[in-house]
């Protein structure tokens, strides 16, 4: 039994997906409020619980052999309380009720961002990288990531459990609730702009791709213990994952530019009112985005494809075109 965790988010859904097509028995772990209906068209068994609630994990956890835990408070902006308490203490209550149910396999899925928002022209980060430099004063999701790895790790250093690692990078596919539909409708509107010119080689990852590495890490022997970024499809830009989009949309090409260091003290900025002010909706751009966006620093993703023979399946061209289909027919822009 395949037990998944953040089931009906981006990552967990394909996850779910892949499992199901491959014949292997899933359920996940779903909130009363949670949209559940393309899980129930998988035919996913699913349990009510929260995984900030360590008493309702049980059931879930019961006879799973092996765990994907991808829930988490995800996004750059909110209240620092609610990351603590669904991304450290969520994953601290889904390490105790593992390993009570005797799970065999614990797969732990954490960001390249964990390593922190380094950005310097040609540096490739790999798995031998420490996690945590760099962290923005208000870097909430990366820093609560990197707290929770470490509780991860450390379940498994003593023993407790088998777990494994994958970072992923910036996704994109079917049921991108987020950030896609925010880049279509900026197209659309003519509002989209290059931060840093667009030049920038881009970490970007399919979701089905990445649900794939997921997978393989959760199962191959020699993935125990291990770190593995799941952090590109190929080579790709800011500007041409923009362009692929605007092409899709049958709109123009994006060609407005913003210099870095402008887009970075605007964003610094606006992190500044609205923390002042505690504004609940985001500002325009944080320095989080920015980093996912236009950062020289490129993640590495070959310790994935020479250890568990992981291969993109799924070209940009397709999952893009895939995606914004989605986007479109299922009306979320």
């Amino acid at each position: 039994m395949n037990l998944i965790t953040g089931a009906t988010g981006l990552l967990g859904s394909h996850i779910a997906e892949k499992l199901v097509a491959a014949g292997a028995p899933v359920r996940a772990l779903v909130r009363e409020t949670s949209d559940t209906r393309f899980l129930e068209s998988l035919g996913v068994e699913l349990v009510r619980g929260d995984i900030t609630d360590r008493d309702s994990l049980d059931n879930a956890t019961a006879g799973a052999t092996t765990v994907y835990h991808a829930a988490a408070r995800v996004g750059d902006w909110g209240p620092w309380s609610e990351f603590v308490s669904h991304t450290i203490d969520g994953t601290r209550n889904m390490l105790d009720a593992s390993t009570k149910a005797g799970v065999g396999r614990f797969l732990f899925v954490s960001s390249i961002s964990s390593y922190g928002h380094r950005n310097q022209k040609g540096l490739v980060i790999d798995e031998e990288q420490p996690i945590g430099l760099e962290l923005k004063k208000w870097s909430y999701y990366s820093r609560a990531k990197v707290a929770a790895e470490t509780l991860a790790r450390a379940a498994h250093d003593r023993g407790e459990l088998q777990v494994t690692f994958a970072k992923p990078s910036w996704l994109y596919g079917e049921r991108d609730n987020a950030s896609l539909p925010r880049i279509i409708r900026n197209i659309r509107k003519g509002m989209a702009k290059l931060p840093g010119g667009g030049d920038n080689p881009l970490n970007l990852t399919y979701a089905g791709n990445e649900a794939e590495g997921c997978i393989l890490a959760a199962t191959k022997e020699c993935a125990v213990g291990q770190i593995y970024n799941f952090a590109s499809d190929g080579e790709i830009t800011l500007g041409q994952y923009f362009n692929k989009v605007a092409e899709c949309l049958g709109e123009k090409p994006v060609t407005k530019k913003l210099p870095y260091s402008v887009a970075y003290n605007a964003a610094f900025l606006m992190e500044c009112f609205g923390h002042l002010f505690r504004t609940k909706n985001p500002p325009l751009i944080t320095r989080y985005s920015l980093w996912i966006m236009a950062r020289e620093t490129f993640f590495s993703s070959e310790k994935a494809r020479r250890e568990l023979g992981w291969v993109s399946t799924v070209g940009y061209d397709e999952g893009i075109e895939r995606s914004v289909k989605w986007c479109v027919d299922n009306g979320v822009v």
